[in-house]
């Protein structure tokens, strides 16, 4: 009965959960009435993931009433790695949470945080599972407006203007998309996604035009890509991600860098793959125009930037503006092997990014602070949490045996498949550089020695070391042992591209 509704059931349990954390109200019990629902979404999604690759797209109409007259969730396997890679990464983040929070968000404001990383998280889910456009706007502002709250929690005042920022940018991004769901809507008359695929194939009113090339119609894909490259964090319109990522609580920089522009890019392979994918011919596909010069650009320049940031977490945002790139490069592609590339790079980004910013909060749990300077010499104080620094750092590089040299490989190897050299050349020279931005934050902590008089730090609680060593092994788990997710990636693009060439 159960295994019937897992589908809604991982989207509505933490609905329901977020306001009973506040009605508990002691952050203990708020804690753990979060934890359960997250693990219990978390056991959902694996055992949807196994049904979608064992037997396909899983639907289910809401009340009944099926698609395109009536709501339908629809999960298809690369829904169901997005669901499992922000399942799990709650489930990591909960236990880190119990302790970090003490110190960087006031008590009072405990059990509202744990509702609104719920609504987060409900949010993100509902998105991997939507089977119609509006949908997915209703499940991104959920998690978007949540979002806002958990960013302005931090005591650092500039925390309110990175939230007012990510606001106003957010908001933006969500009118255009919203505005080319209505251009869509206004030519094909329904919102489902499937029946939109239809729909833009058939003819227009003027019996020769067929919809797909209507004016409407590439106004609306303009709107929708725009207002997604916003949520995903595209160069150049990535301008809210660093301060975000900088001026939010530890955990909440962990949970959004490992999840939130995941689900976005899921948004993205909706648009191009499943809607206009089944109606423009697959080879005509503008995706490499639009695409790839924006995220080849963004995945370099960043790099750049990074070197030249004092703030260890700041230094991380402009990191994972990159590591978008290099998402959307390979989806950008419009190959399988890109594909597949892309949707890999997400799942492994999700472990080496939660792996840095879980240490890195560990390391603001006893310092107190992330620039560079406060940083010296603590690993030799702080071992567990500097090992973890080490492999993330070495995943994000792309060094051999960690799984973000697995995906790095399979972009560079798409990208060589189609000859296009100049794009290999700069994928190898951004990850070079992150040699640079890894090599400076690593020096600092094991080379450089303590300042003279500083007080003595030790080695975070355990609430905090354990679910940062868990994602940090992962790291060197699906870099050398376990192949699922690169499977599960496969799986993904393989179903992705029979929509587009069916």
């Amino acid at each position: 009965m159960i295994a019937e509704h897992a589908i809604i059931l991982a989207v509505v349990l933490p609905l329901l959960a977020a306001p009973l954390c506040v009605l508990l109200g002691r952050g203990v019990l708020a804690w753990i009435a979060a934890s359960l629902t997250v693990w219990t979404s978390f056991g959902l999604a694996l055992h949807l993931l196994q049904r979608v690759l064992a037997k396909g797209t899983l639907y289910y109409a809401i009340g009944g009433w099926e698609a395109p007259v009536g709501i339908e969730y629809r999960l298809d396997a690369a829904g169901a790695l997005v669901m499992t890679v922000v399942t799990a990464i709650a489930s990591i983040v909960l236990p880190y949470s119990f302790t970090s929070i003490r110190q960087e968000i006031d008590e009072h404001k405990h059990a509202w945080f744990y509702a609104c990383l719920l609504l987060c998280f409900s949010g993100l889910l509902g998105i991997t599972v939507a089977g119609d456009a509006f949908n997915i706007f209703v499940f991104l502002e959920i998690s978007s407006l949540s979002t806002y709250v958990l960013v302005s929690m931090g005591r650092d005042r500039r925390a309110l203007t990175a939230a007012f920022k990510y606001l106003i940018i957010g908001t933006v991004g969500a009118t255009f998309y919203l505005l080319g769901v209505g251009f869509m809507y206004q030519m094909t008359g329904t919102l489902n996604i499937e029946d939109l695929a239809v729909c833009l194939t058939k003819m227009s009113a003027d019996g020769v035009t067929p919809v797909y090339e209507t004016t409407t119609v590439r106004a609306a894909l303009s709107f929708l890509t725009v207002g997604i490259s916003m949520k995903v964090a595209l160069f150049p319109l990535h301008v809210w991600l660093p301060n975000v990522y900088a001026y939010a609580p530890s955990v909440v920089s962990a949970f959004l860098s490992a999840t939130a522009t995941k689900v976005a890019i899921l948004i993205f392979l909706r648009v191009f793959y499943t809607i206009d994918g089944q109606a423009i011919p697959f080879e005509s596909l503008p995706l490499a125009q639009t695409l790839v010069p924006f995220a080849v650009a963004g995945a370099v320049i960043a790099s750049f930037v990074a070197v030249y940031q004092r703030d260890v977490k700041r230094l991380l945002a402009y990191s994972s503006i990159a590591q978008v790139g290099y998402m959307i490069c390979g989806i950008g592609l419009a190959s399988a092997a890109g594909l597949e590339s892309g949707l890999l790079h997400l799942f492994n980004h999700a472990l080496m990014k939660g792996t840095l910013f879980l240490a890195i909060g560990c390391v603001v749990y006893r310092v107190g602070q992330t620039r560079l300077e406060f940083l010296r010499g603590i690993g030799r104080e702080m071992p567990l949490t500097s090992v973890s620094i080490v492999i993330g750092g070495a995943s994000l590089i792309g060094v051999p045996l960690t799984a973000g040299f697995v995906s790095k490989w399979a972009l560079l190897t798409a990208v060589l498949e189609q000859g296009r050299w100049v794009i290999a050349a700069l994928i190898i020279v951004s990850s070079l550089i992150a040699v640079v931005y890894v090599g400076q934050i690593l020096h600092v902590m094991l080379i450089r020695k303590r300042p003279a008089g500083a007080e003595k730090v030790r080695e975070a609680p355990m609430w905090m070391v354990i679910p940062t060593l868990i994602l940090a092994l992962s790291n060197l788990w699906y870099g050398t042992v376990d192949g699922q997710a690169a499977d599960a990636a496969r799986a993904a693009a393989a179903s992705l591209i029979a929509e587009v060439t069916r």
